[in-house]
């Protein structure tokens, strides 16, 4: 049975390399060469040189992870604490421990939860996915472990799921997942364009996205853990492209079914294997190779079972919560608009536009447009799943993440996002021919961005600018350049110092700022 599934399936790769114009065939491309002689041990020491670097960056930032479940986090972390403290999926010490602003807006004067979040089967209505809760699981039980633990030697530490350690434990899972999202969206990258390059793009929409708002500030919330797992299914999916096996094709679907069950949005980018199949259904017509087209469908099918399978979790919990398999709460309710018009406001919008919030995005897609030839064939595909995923949120009412920091949905994103300014980078030192000056003035552009990046997120913690609806662009660049300099180092220290009171001060101008600004009913 191994043998059978470790027989790769095609033959389909062979005729795809036939019918390809040279430079764009369908099977993985070949490594990356440099021109002149063999590279140099240094060169081939190159990914391992970086990644230490990545991973030393990485440990580096850890005293900025903020253990803290705050507003979404609250239904994400629900379905990870419940389970494991209470066994049952009854949320409501999550809903009445939860901050303030979340608790209000679901509480009676008398303390109660008000009989609006109930649905009909007697649950709370948790719209969340549970995806970020199966990931965390290792990180909870080992946290959970060593409180009992601790607690049997004489130790007073309520094993609740709310005391320090577990939240710890869930802040350091969501980072490491942010982490290796990042490494894989490297190691895809570096496999077209030259390792400093990749390095470089990880480094630069690492810094100056989106992502870490998510990755340290707000880490009870899902979109760290897309990097992961969209990350980890594009580097699986490129890697066994053209030559997948049977087994390879299922694991491919466990893979698909994880990154489902961490966000519902993250299922646009199955139109990747999907377009590869089609592409090779064609091929096998073309040619006439009907058993390996049946071979084909066979391991389609036995895909489409596994990400089912990996899938029945999240259909679990609504059929408990909801009622239904496929009741997903306000999100089946919501006025979706398929003609998709809030694609501008995405792009250009002071109310969390990608382009006005995070600019290094531009780069990146800028880099999408300059492909080499060698990068062609996997290019198409991540811009057409990139596609598939802006013109899904383009759909969306609330496109604009109500409650974010830039286009939060589009941290999903960010493994094409490194891909694309890995390829811009890259051009560049095709035109400008001198790579040893290129390097550092590319890295101090990047740092550039990163140093605004991080000045326009303290800008939206601190509450300098409103967190929700538009806002003033002239207004974030004068905070820029003679707010943030001045209130930076002294909140700094508070974070590190006096976490609890800044965070309750930070909680106390939001509730000032819904009252000031209600939102729209």
């Amino acid at each position: 049975m191994d043998v059978v599934l470790s027989i790769p399936l095609p033959e389909l790769a062979k005729t795809r390399e036939r019918s390809s114009p040279p430079g764009t065939s369908g099977t993985k491309a070949p490594p990356l060469a440099r021109s002149g002689p063999a590279r140099s041990s240094a060169d081939k020491n190159a990914p391992t040189r970086y990644r230490r670097i990545l991973l030393l960056l990485f440990l580096c930032s850890l005293p900025l992870v903020n253990p803290i479940v705050h507003g979404d986090g609250v239904g994400y972390y629900a379905y990870a604490r419940a389970p494991l403290i209470e066994h049952n999926l009854h949320f409501e010490q999550d809903w009445l421990h939860a901050n303030l602003l979340f608790s209000q807006a679901r509480t009676l004067p008398n303390g109660q939860l008000s009989a609006a979040v109930y649905t009909e089967t007697g649950h709370i209505s948790n719209l969340f996915s549970i995806g970020p809760a199966l990931l965390w699981a290792p990180f909870l039980l080992a946290a959970h472990g060593i409180v009992l633990l601790c607690n049997a030697y004489g130790a007073h530490i309520p094993a609740d799921g709310f005391s320090f350690p577990y939240l710890l434990a869930m802040a350091l899972g969501t980072a490491i997942y942010g982490f290796l999202g990042l490494l894989f969206s490297y190691s895809l990258a570096r496999k077209y364009v030259e390792e400093r390059w990749a390095f470089l793009a990880t480094l630069g929409i690492w810094g100056a996205s989106s992502l870490p708002v998510y990755m340290y500030f707000n880490p009870a919330w899902s979109h760290a853990h897309s990097v992961f797992a969209v990350a980890f299914f594009l580097w699986y999916w490129e890697r066994t492209r053209g030559s997948r096996t049977f087994l390879q094709w299922i694991l491919l679907g466990l893979i698909s079914g994880l990154m489902l069950d961490v966000y519902f949005a993250n299922g646009v980018f199955l139109v990747l294997p999907l377009i590869e199949s089609l592409a090779d259904y064609g091929d096998a017509w073309k040619t006439l190779d009907f058993r390996e087209a049946a071979s084909l469908f066979g391991a389609n099918f036995c895909f489409l079972l596994t990400v089912i399978l990996c899938f029945l979790p999240t259909l679990i919990t609504r059929y408990i919560i909801f009622g239904g398999f496929f009741r997903f709460g306000s999100y089946q309710h919501a006025e979706w608009d398929w003609t998709a018009p809030h694609w501008r406001s995405i792009l250009f919008s002071s109310e969390h536009g990608i382009l006005t919030w995070t600019p290094i995005l531009a780069l990146a897609i800028i880099g999408l447009c300059f492909v080499p030839r060698r990068a062609r064939v996997l290019t198409s595909y991540l811009s057409a799943g990139a596609a598939a995923f802006f013109y899904l949120i383009s759909c969306y009412p609330d496109w604009n993440g109500i409650s974010a920091f830039g286009n939060r949905f589009f941290i999903s994103v960010t493994p094409i996002f490194i891909f694309g300014l890995a390829l811009l980078l890259q051009r560049l030192e095709v035109l400008f021919r001198s790579s040893r000056f290129l390097f550092p003035a590319a890295a101090s552009i990047l740092v550039l961005f990163i140093l605004w990046n991080a000045g326009f997120i303290f800008q939206w913690g601190a509450h300098l600018i409103p967190v929700r609806g538009p806002v003033s662009l002239a207004e974030v660049a004068h905070n820029q350049f003679f707010v943030v300099p001045r209130e930076l180092s002294v909140d700094l220290r508070r974070y590190f110092f006096k976490r609890k009171s800044l965070m309750q001060q930070i909680e106390q101008r939001d509730i000032q700022e819904l009252e000031k600004n209600p939102p729209e009913q």
